[in-house]
């Protein structure tokens, strides 16, 4: 089940928060618990039992690990690595299996042995729910929580529906304490409401009318490259995943604040960076929290001199692309960030910012290069990566600006206009100064949170099923 799906927003959201809102706060645990059950399995039911293994086996292994971790330290950690491991497994099986199978055959004499197991599919948002668990496990190992005696709770942190399929990937010390007193008001509802139509509205009339885009010039450049069509799709892909992906965060952040959850934020507008590095702060932050916080930081961080920092890095960037997808093009996509990452940290940042010419120099680098690097992203044919990237300087095209790209471009010219804008914090500082200088302007809020709604509706009912993108990861 998706959140831009008619049986999310007309059946099991007005459900859901019926039943919740009906039962005393003492059983609402175990009604999200079951809801969230029932929306992660309304497909792929089998899944459900891979989920509660997992949370049983954190359940349980917390207790030793709780018990232990200030007498018994290696007693503590024996506890920590099976917990770990015994997650970790279920995500190594499903998402990497036949991508060592299929590279391994490749080998001679082994093709004939090794063959990828056929209807292996890999459970929704497996990748976030496993590193979401592991949090649990390590934050109790180091005395950062408590051990959770309720298994009630404990599943409803892992299995909770708004976060539950795409992130953000919350760690559970930050909503810990959430988990048994939360407050409910009718502006934070209301507030919730807001947030989920705003990202509602990202997905559906902005991410989906750049897929679109994306998807004809692509078409195009696969029988006609041009440098006009090729920048431009660069340009398609990169405002797509973000309202895509931000989108689906801002709905899981508005519906955690209906049922009284408050979520940490996972997007800072970054395609304001003004530098790689800069970026990787603003993108997918608990992601990038979450490698820092669990691998980078245990590994030496930059505590141990520059080489071990860069053997870290490496590290880090090998298992970010990694776990984004078991293909080639994923770990090449780690590697084309740690080395620009690496150029960065040794001299370009020494360089970025001096001055509003270098400030804009940075800030370019950062637009050219993420736009190149989500190239390599969405393309598992490398090929197809090294033709985008021949036809953004002019090698091996047939035309500078062919006139069917040179149409499409100018008749979508208006959406990214506004695709560019809504990116920015612009839209956001002009209500605000709107509503400082005219106040009576915040009664059109609610007006344009229901047209939005209407015209997002209208487009998820017209338009072809579209899943966020971050399901398969």
């Amino acid at each position: 089940m998706v959140f831009s799906s008619t049986l999310f927003l007309f059946g099991f959201l007005p459900l859901a928060l019926a039943i919740y809102f009906l039962v005393p706060f003492k059983f609402r645990n175990g009604a999200l618990f079951a809801l969230s059950l029932l929306f992660y399995g309304w497909e792929e039911p089998i899944y459900i039992v891979v989920m509660l293994f997992s949370v049983t086996v954190a359940y349980l292994t917390g207790y030793p690990i709780g018990k232990y971790r200030e007498t018994d330290k290696p007693r503590a950690r024996r506890w920590l690595i099976l917990s770990v491991a015994l997650n970790l497994v279920w995500l190594l099986f499903f998402k990497y299996t036949n991508f060592f199978i299929e590279n391994l055959a490749l080998i001679p004499g082994l093709s004939s042995i090794l063959k990828p197991i056929e209807g292996l599919t890999l459970p929704v948002g497996i990748s976030f729910y496993t590193f979401q668990i592991i949090s649990y496990s390590i934050d109790l190992y180091r005395g950062h929580t408590d051990t959770q005696k309720n298994y009630v709770a404990f599943g409803t942190y892992v299995a909770l529906f708004p976060q539950l399929i795409a992130g953000p990937i919350v760690r559970y010390r930050d909503v810990n304490d959430q988990l048994t007193k939360r407050d409910h008001t009718v502006d934070k509802f209301a507030s919730g409401v807001r947030r989920f139509t705003v990202g509602f509205a990202k997905k559906l009339l902005l991410g989906d009318a750049f897929a679109a885009l994306y998807a004809y010039l692509g078409t195009a450049g696969d029988f006609d490259p041009s440098v006009l069509g090729a920048w431009v799709m660069m340009v398609a892909y990169t405002l797509h995943i973000y309202f895509d992906f931000s989108g689906y965060s801002d709905m899981a952040i508005g519906l955690g604040r209906m049922i009284g959850f408050e979520f940490l934020e996972n997007f800072n507008y970054p395609y304001l960076a003004s530098s790689i590095t800069d970026f990787w702060r603003r993108w997918h932050m608990s992601l990038s929290s979450w490698f820092r916080e669990y691998v980078y930081i245990p590994l030496g961080g930059n505590r141990k001199g520059l080489a071990r920092q860069i053997l870290n890095m490496a590290i880090i960037w090998l298992l970010t692309g990694f776990w984004h997808g078991a293909a080639w093009n994923f770990v090449l996509w780690g590697a084309f960030y740690f080395v620009l990452l690496v150029l960065e940290k040794t001299v370009l940042l020494k360089f970025f910012g001096k001055n509003k010419v270098t400030s804009a120099l940075g800030h370019i680098w950062a637009l050219v290069l993420v736009g190149i690097g989500w190239m390599i992203f969405d393309h598992t044919d490398l090929t197809e990566v090294w033709v985008i990237l021949q036809s953004l300087v002019g090698v091996g095209t047939t035309s500078i600006a062919p006139a069917a790209v040179s149409y499409e471009v100018l008749r979508a010219l208006p959406l990214l206009i506004v695709g560019v804008v809504a990116a920015t914090p612009f839209p956001a500082r002009l209500w605000r100064k709107l509503k400082e200088k005219w106040g009576a302007v915040s009664i059109l809020e609610p007006v344009l949170m229901i047209l939005g709604l209407i015209l997002s509706i209208a487009a998820m009912v017209s338009g072809t099923y579209s899943p966020f993108l971050y399901f398969n990861f």
